[in-house]
């Protein structure tokens, strides 16, 4: 969430699973570059703590129907902006949720179009990342993203 101080959702399971350390960071953004929260689109990166990964991007996904129709935009926005500071990070692997479908209700089968042409259009132009891997709730959500992705 905007915040970056934990939340529910994958942003709270990041923050229990890391822990300390990726907060202490989380408020040294606040403090320093988003003193009102992360803007919806936008990415930032920390440690991930005590995770195997190596790095967390964090990225703040449209509430669905509270943007004034830039929902798909934004969203769009996420997935490409994690993906630009992934490169420009030296990232040779990302794994997505996906993202804004849970608390923030946007509708599975528009997202999956969403972002599987926001990651496509990126691919398209920049092989740097080796590895792009999305990760789902279930099982449904999974098929439902393969049924409308155009990946």
């Amino acid at each position: 969430n905007s915040t970056l101080l934990g939340g529910g959702g994958v942003d709270g399971a990041i923050h229990r699973r890391g822990g300390p350390r990726i907060r202490m960071e989380c408020e040294e953004i606040r403090r320093t570059v988003y003193p009102n929260g992360l803007p919806t689109g936008e990415a930032v990166m920390t440690s991930a703590g005590n995770m195997q990964a190596k790095y967390v991007i964090h990225t703040v996904g449209p509430v669905y129907g509270m943007n004034d129709g830039d929902d798909a935009d934004l969203l769009v926005k996420c997935y490409t902006n994690s993906l630009l500071l992934a490169r420009d990070n030296g990232l040779r692997s990302v794994a997505f949720p996906s993202i804004s479908t849970g608390a923030y209700h946007y509708p599975k089968h528009e997202a999956a179009f969403l972002s599987s042409s926001a990651i496509r259009d990126f691919v398209e132009k920049d092989a740097s990342i080796a590895s792009i891997k999305l990760v789902f709730f279930s099982q449904e959500d999974a098929r439902m993203f393969v049924k409308h992705s155009i990946l």
